[in-house]
């Protein structure tokens, strides 16, 4: 019996539509071959003329004979953005932030994903130890890119101990096979004092070098503790002297790289920057933000939209500076808090009737050592602004939510935060551009 895949939506004005497929049919095949997930589908419906087999819900079967552009999409979803089950993650690496979690949340935060397909479709980062070699020929012979890895250490033995897998080590060497085939990577570094860091991470770096130009960036993130670390390995927090030297180390090897490979390859993520209170670097240094998702260039990015929204509205005269009395709040995590700072500062210059109260957030759910924003729950943000100023509106920062959804991570949701605090929350969007109108509450 041939899987079956259920299809959850038709596109507008797509070529599913004009074929009367629809919501609720079932997917067979593509040119007589069966399709087991997601790479096998995007493979299939590249070509110009595919025969597509369709099941209605009465159980009729309809071969479609199609003609399309190349690459042209059929206009489908499915019910599982994979077209199969989740790969769950059989490692208990030392720095998981999941095994960090407190009981009692919702069960889905506690799922463990080290799926490949995840990190063309979403993203995501694997390890690698959980890809068999059928998924490695898959992701060759169709050309899949780009992947994200999570090397953590180029040392098999030390890979081993850090993801407690004695196949760790042995894992890397799929990512020769991957390079050989020309696969585009990403790759990253969770950095843990006294494991990975210091000559380890110049080995580190040392190695991940030869796979240029297909590895085209490594970030170097710090590892993130909660409070609910007991029973876990050991790790302590990074000092602002550990941050300087991280930084030295990572910088040292971007001006050797560049001048050969037209690319920095190795970063800092935001925090190292933050913590040892320096500068961050110019936005050229990020080779067009390859990391932005990993907090590589996140704050570079938002000061860049920011002033240039700002330098817009000044050229064009959009708005007269007496033209906003506005009093709002803030709330943010205590990472971003000296930018955010920064920022509505420059606003109140500009605008003298705006007031903005910012409220940095310490997250006591997680422990004080998470400063990130995307980690605030909504107990937290209650708790520090009832009774504060918070004037005609709160404005939050959408990484808050859960994707999609106005649910904070302890499950709280928006419209409960807004009855307890007794007014109105807005949600601010990634860029500095909306940054500047939710503030000013503009379009």
């Amino acid at each position: 019996m041939k899987k079956q895949h259920i299809i959850n939506r038709v596109l507008p004005g797509s070529i599913a539509e004009e074929l009367e497929i629809e919501a609720g049919d079932i997917l067979l095949a593509i040119d007589n071959t069966e399709i087991e997930d997601i790479f096998d589908y995007q493979f299939l419906v590249q070509d110009t003329y595919i025969e597509v087999l369709i099941q209605k819900p009465d159980g009729e079967e309809w071969l479609l004979e199609i003609d399309k552009e190349f690459d042209e999409d059929l206009g489908i979803e499915f019910e599982n953005g994979l077209m199969d089950e989740y790969r769950h993650c059989h490692n208990k690496c030392i720095f998981c932030f999941i095994d960090q979690m407190p009981k009692g949340m919702r069960e889905t935060l506690y799922f463990k994903d080290d799926d490949s397909r995840l990190s063309f479709l979403q993203g995501n980062y694997v390890t690698l130890t959980n890809m068999s070699d059928h998924d490695i020929d898959r992701i060759t012979r169709y050309h899949l890119s780009p992947i994200n890895i999570s090397f953590q250490t180029m040392n098999p033995k030390l890979r081993c101990m850090m993801l407690n897998n004695r196949f760790a080590g042995e894992a890397l060497k799929k990512v020769d096979t991957l390079y050989k085939a020309g696969i585009t990577m990403n790759g990253q570094i969770v950095l843990c004092k006294g494991v990975n860091d210091g000559d380890e991470l110049e080995y580190s770096i040392r190695e991940l070098t030869k796979y240029l130009p297909h590895l085209e960036s490594v970030s170097v993130v710090p590892v993130g503790l909660s409070k609910y670390r007991e029973g876990l390995y050991p790790l302590e927090p990074f000092t602002k002297e550990d941050a300087y030297k991280v930084i030295d180390t990572i910088e040292s090897w971007q001006k050797k790289l560049y001048p050969e490979h037209g690319l920095h390859f190795i970063h800092a993520s935001d925090e190292w920057y933050i913590l040892a209170e320096r500068e961050l670097p110019e936005e050229e240094r990020y080779d067009g933000y390859l990391q932005l998702e990993n907090g590589v260039g996140m704050t570079r990015l938002l000061l860049e939209e920011f002033a240039d929204r700002m330098n817009k509205l000044a050229e064009e005269r959009i708005l007269p500076d007496d033209s906003i009395k506005r009093e709002v709040s803030l709330a943010t995590g205590l990472l971003a808090y000296p930018y955010i700072q920064r920022m509505i500062n420059e606003m109140e210059d500009s605008f003298p009737n705006l007031k903005v109260h910012v409220y940095p957030i310490v997250n006591d759910f997680f422990g004080e050592h998470i400063t990130v924003s995307g980690l605030l729950t909504g107990q937290d943000i209650e708790k520090q602004l009832k009774g504060k100023e918070l004037g005609t509106g709160l404005l939050l920062p959408q990484n808050v939510l859960r994707s999609g959804e106005e649910v904070f991570l302890d499950d709280f949701t928006k419209s409960d935060l807004e009855k307890s605090l007794q007014v109105p929350i807005y949600i601010v969007k990634s860029s500095g551009y909306d940054f500047v109108n939710t503030v000013l509450g503009i379009e």
